[in-house]
């Protein structure tokens, strides 16, 4: 999914790639590269705030500023145990979070001051489309997704109504992406899904949620 979001909107200026994998950034760029967008790394983990602040300013720095903030960690599967609601301690809904909602405000906080400045910049978040119907096979997941799904459509409010110029707005993928990981949810080609974050950034601006459905 990166890739494909990333060569939606690198296609048109030029793209920065942060994950805690140095190997798959490398491999990223070099593809990007190939294919004439311009690229690159900026190795970070999500549950470091202080590393991932770092790298979207020294993303910033880079590129000259910083004009979409685009945050969809993925790795959790398989990290965290799953959890059906009754069965859900605090320590199943913890760490996801900080995977999700935690990191995310810290990558905003880093980001927002400037497009306050600029009076323009748009803020995406994904998750599974479980912050919106939930799957009680995966309650821990889908309470911090919610959760960050919650955050940013009220951050949204708050930058329309304060007339900033500034997008937020939140994305959720009602399927697999390229396999299927959970039974019964079908998987989708994220070159299908990656149009809907442009159409946010641009054309859709006033608008808080896409959600994408098979």
């Amino acid at each position: 999914m990166s890739l494909a979001i990333a060569r939606t909107f690198g296609s048109r200026g030029h793209v920065a790639l942060i994950s805690r994998n140095r190997a798959k950034l490398d491999d990223l760029v070099g593809t990007l590269t190939a294919e004439g967008v311009t690229a690159a790394a900026f190795p970070a983990d999500v549950l470091d705030r202080d590393a991932l602040t770092q790298a979207l300013k020294d993303a910033a720095m880079r590129f000259g500023g910083i004009d979409v903030l685009e945050y969809s960690p993925v790795g959790t599967f398989g990290i965290t145990p799953l959890t059906a609601p009754a069965g859900t301690e605090p320590s199943h809904v913890e760490y996801e979070m900080n995977f999700q909602l935690y990191g995310a405000i810290a990558a905003t906080q880093a980001v927002l001051p400037a497009m306050r400045e600029a009076g323009s910049g748009t803020l995406l978040y994904t998750t599974g489309a479980g912050s919106i119907w939930p799957d009680p096979r995966v309650a821990n997941v889908n309470a911090a997704a919610a959760a960050l799904r919650n955050w940013a459509m009220n951050l949204h409010k708050e930058l329309a109504e304060a007339g900033t110029g500034i997008q937020a707005a939140h994305v959720g993928i009602d399927a697999s992406i390229g396999v299927s990981v959970i039974p019964g949810v079908e998987a989708a080609k994220p070159e299908r899904i990656s149009p809907l974050y442009w159409e946010l950034h641009t054309t859709r601006r006033d608008q808080a949620e896409l959600v994408f459905k098979l």
